[in-house]
């Protein structure tokens, strides 16, 4: 099955300290390159999702993106520390029973109170919960990722077939003058014994002919594009891994192609290969984005 390495997916989950944002996107690169952007209150999950990565992907530059927005400061819980209250409420009777006269019976001013330092504090976060929150998180957009690489895959499948249908019309033209190329090429040897005229052994003649016909003869070539043009189909059909395979096909149907427009005598045999040409650079193009 063929996969894309593009992709795109972003989530966000909201707790009660604040919102969590998952961003990953990957573009296509030769091997499995991960980049993973973390606040303070997750990196130690770091290893953990870089080795997600490595199992639910296989090539493909990878970036991360986690966000964690906490509540505003006017959402936020306090929590009043009930032991130093009563610390605090001891020594200030204390205090007073030691001043004399009016001074003991001093009021205490509460905001001034409240500024004490240690007295009132933020309520703690539920570090456990974030994480916990954090790793599903990744979990649900690692999936939606794998999922729209898998459907840009399909289209790519889709596109590299359609490539291949038009490859293959080009080899079974070229096949179907083959006869009229050896035909002509026996002619125009011919013509030019007949500008020589000169008498040659027959039977020489014929060896002479028969080796030309050989070294010009692309049979092999269509044969063996035919055979590339096999072996894709099955790539793209197959679970396994295609990015690699892909690639060094791309290599061989060039190498057909380049050695069967040299070797072409025949002007129309010349416009198929560099037909062929254009459409086996469509076809890599394509292919730079399977996994």
């Amino acid at each position: 099955m063929i996969v894309s390495m593009t992709g795109f997916a972003r989530r966000e989950t909201t707790l009660p300290g604040g919102t969590l944002v998952c961003e990953l996107r990957s573009v296509n690169h030769r091997y499995l390159e991960a980049g993973l952007r973390l606040p303070d209150e997750l990196r130690g999950l770091e290893g953990e999702w870089r080795a997600r990565l490595q199992r639910d992907l296989r090539r493909g530059k990878v970036d991360g993106t986690f966000t964690w927005r906490p509540v505003a400061a006017s959402q936020r819980q306090l929590d009043l520390d009930p032991f130093m209250l009563a610390q605090l409420s001891a020594r200030l009777g204390e205090v007073a029973a030691a001043l004399p006269g009016d001074r003991a019976n001093t009021r205490i001013d509460l905001v001034d109170l409240l500024r004490f330092p240690g007295l009132l504090r933020e309520t703690p976060a539920d570090n456990e919960s974030l994480l916990q929150a954090a790793r599903a998180l990744f979990a649900d957009t690692i999936a939606d990722l794998c999922s729209m690489r898998q459907a840009e895959g399909a289209r790519l499948a889709e596109l590299l077939l359609q490539r291949c249908g038009g490859l293959e019309a080009l080899v079974l033209q070229v096949r179907a003058r083959l006869p009229e190329v050896h035909a002509l090429i026996r002619a125009r040897f011919d013509a030019r014994l007949g500008e020589l005229r000169a008498e040659l052994d027959p039977a020489r003649l014929e060896q002479e002919i028969a080796l030309q016909l050989q070294k010009l003869d692309v049979a092999e070539e269509l044969d063996r594009l035919d055979g590339h043009l096999a072996e894709t189909r099955r790539i793209v059909s197959s679970p396994e891994a295609a990015g690699r395979r892909l690639d060094f096909l791309m290599q061989e149907f060039n190498r057909e192609a380049n050695t069967l427009s040299s070797k072409s005598q025949d002007l129309d045999t010349t416009r198929a290969a560099v037909d062929m040409k254009v459409l086996i650079e469509q076809l890599r193009e394509q292919v730079q984005n399977v996994e």
